[in-house]
């Protein structure tokens, strides 16, 4: 197949699925049939296309069985572990339930001499570029509130995760979604930005890599298209001197090695204060130990293969810069003879580490993460913020007063206390720096994914 996309499955190398590339025109004809059904989607009342959305990720759900088989064959996430439903569903529920409040008009006067008000207007044609690592969690984030609110949607997935668009499209336009209102369009990175640069579509959102964003801004500069950007990440953990170590240990663990550590805000980076330090590193290196890398298929892996070789080949040159700058290594290499120098990437412990060190300061997004001990939260909170990228960081203490008083002067998103790597879709989920700009979920993901629209309306009798 020529000119065709083609998702290469990290279990062996081999193409998975094929999908030939669209055609500038024809996916020009696609937005304006998008564009057109999108008037008659938001004259319908808004429990109506509530309805509509939430059977369309019923309808999903069902597809659960084989979604898990293609995740792991796509990306590598092993089927133990089920699909994303149940995190779909949760966010979903949740937009769908502060729909009305959300979007209901802000009325400054009704009087007999007047109606002043500001409504919320959906943009039009939303974009959604989606990743390959939580494809559909990503995705229904804007997906879900964006056709809610009115909105059409054309959905473009990452090549790693190819048939994922193409299968939430099937789930919802068979519940009832038309199908010009919700389309899975197959592009090339030409092809998207010449769409992006004639101002194609009304709203675009993409989570991807900061090179990624970048090309997007550039395509979209001038043309004031309004962009919601999820960028890249390196977040903190900080285990302060009274916190929980056993729970810390488990939850951090699992928010740096979970999806083979490819996590948007996954734990990158950790900080210990010095009198829990040793304990805590004891204890983590345990936990990795006991993880079982292999094929993602084989219900007894605990860790797949990381989505593509490449990506691996990007943590190896990371973990090779920290030792030979004197870092150590604390996880027996031996204890994972899966590790084949290719996707299958046996987890790794850093200590010994310093921010000269790109394994603390650049994006790993795979299972590696370094440990340091710091003195107070003034030192913690230095190393924290001493990062390019500002997305969520988790703090561990049974004090929330004090967990306050240092998440005041994070540079990040989203403050944690006692919990990691988790997105809850009643707070607005953004970030700082490079991590980018815009905000999805919560009321502010409505206000987002619509524009406000004032009415003065003055009567004369």
């Amino acid at each position: 197949m020529s000119n065709a996309l083609k998702c290469l499955s990290p279990i062996d190398g081999e193409v998975f699925a094929e999908r030939p590339v669209m055609a500038t025109q024809s996916v020009r004809g696609a937005v304006a049939r998008a564009r057109a059904a999108q008037k008659k989607w938001a004259a319908k009342p808004l429990d109506e296309r509530v309805a509509l959305v939430l059977a369309g990720v019923e309808a999903l759900g069902a597809m659960g069985d084989e979604v898990v088989v293609e995740l792991a064959h796509m990306m590598g996430r092993p089927v133990r572990y089920g699909g994303e439903f149940g995190g779909v569903k949760e966010r979903a529920d949740y937009m769908a339930g502060i729909a009305a409040d959300a979007l209901a008009p802000i009325v400054t006067e009704d009087s007999a001499g007047f109606e002043r008000r500001i409504e919320r207007e959906p943009h039009g044609v939303v974009f959604v570029i989606a990743p390959w690592n939580y494809p559909y969690l990503t995705a229904i984030n804007t997906v879900a509130p964006a056709l809610i609110a009115g909105n059409a949607v054309m959905i473009k997935h990452a090549t790693q995760t190819l048939l994922a668009g193409e299968r939430m499209v099937r789930a919802f336009v068979g519940a009832g979604v038309p199908e010009d209102l919700f389309q899975n369009v197959f592009l090339d990175h030409q092809t998207t930005e010449t769409l992006i640069e004639e101002r194609a579509f009304d709203f675009i959102n993409f989570t991807g890599s900061v090179a990624g964003g970048r090309s997007i801004e550039r395509a979209a500069a001038g043309t004031f298209t309004p962009l919601g950007l999820e960028l890249g990440g390196k977040d903190p953990g900080y285990v302060m001197d009274d916190a929980d170590l056993d729970w810390a240990v488990d939850v951090l663990m699992d928010a740096a090695l979970f999806n083979s550590g490819q996590c948007c805000c996954g734990i990158e980076r950790i900080y210990v204060a010095e009198s829990l330090f040793d304990e805590f590193v004891e204890k983590a290196t345990a936990w990795a130990s006991k993880l079982k890398l292999g094929n993602p298929l084989d219900p007894e892996t605990t860790i797949g293969p990381m989505a593509n070789k490449r990506f691996a080949e990007t943590v190896r040159g990371q973990v090779a810069d920290a030792l030979s700058k004197g870092a150590r290594g604390l996880v027996d290499p031996s204890l994972f003879p899966a590790d084949d120098g290719g996707a299958y990437l046996a987890p790794q412990i850093l200590v010994d580490v310093t921010h000269d060190m790109e394994v603390m300061r650049e994006e790993s997004f795979g299972p590696v993460v370094g440990i340091m001990s710091v003195r107070d939260d003034e030192e913690a909170l230095a190393l924290m913020n001493d990062c390019k990228y500002g997305l969520t960081a988790s703090l561990w203490t049974q004090d929330s007063a004090r967990a306050a008083r240092v998440g005041r002067e994070i540079e990040t998103g989203t403050v944690f206390m006692n919990r990691a790597d988790y997105l809850d879709p009643s707070l607005c989920w953004t970030g700082c720096k490079e991590t980018g700009r815009g905000g999805a979920l919560s009321v502010i993901g409505f206000h987002n994914l619509t524009r406000p629209k004032s009415y003065h309306l003055r009567k004369t009798k």
